[in-house]
């Protein structure tokens, strides 16, 4: 499982924007910045619908205050519902980047993944958040709850900085 002091590991996965996508590496993304990442099982499920995002939202000022450079919610969907839950959720409007990890690809080097079978979860992200620099994780917050927002939220984030 990736830690403080890790570097966070090459992987595939696509960049979400309102009318396109495109494969990017993680690593290149994170090269040179200062950034958060809030990941999440899978976008419409009611945890991360109705209390993760939202918590991302409402913090998303904050964290750049706090010298952010960018806000990443990353899961493990395909591109089409993960455009319609940036558009819906407000992501997008809020300037927060989105990245489908649809092969869980990035997900599984960071050994951050999870099955659910009998609701279709298959190598799906444990929900956590984390803060790098440089591509190297400064603040790791895994979540103690499945069904609840304890310790991954924003909020619990900004604590950290």
């Amino acid at each position: 499982m990736i830690k403080v002091g890790d570097c966070l590991p090459e992987a595939s996965v696509l960049l979400i924007e309102h009318d396109k996508h495109e494969e990017i590496q993680m690593s290149a993304r994170l090269d040179g910045k200062k950034i958060a990442i809030f990941a999440m099982p899978g976008a419409f499920s009611s945890t991360c619908a109705f209390s993760h995002m939202p918590n991302i939202i409402s913090h998303t000022k904050a964290l750049r205050e706090k010298g952010i450079e960018e806000v990443i919610v990353l899961t493990v969907n395909d591109i089409f519902v993960s455009r319609e839950w940036a558009k819906q959720s407000g992501a997008f409007a809020a300037g927060i980047t989105v990245i489908a990890d649809s092969s869980a690809a990035f997900s599984k080097a960071v050994k951050m993944t999870f099955d659910a079978p009998l609701i279709g979860f298959y190598n799906r992200s444990v929900r956590y958040a984390l803060i790098a620099e440089d591509g190297v994780v400064t603040n790791f917050l895994l979540e103690e709850s499945r069904s609840r927002i304890k310790t991954s939220g924003a909020d619990h984030l900004l604590d950290q900085i």
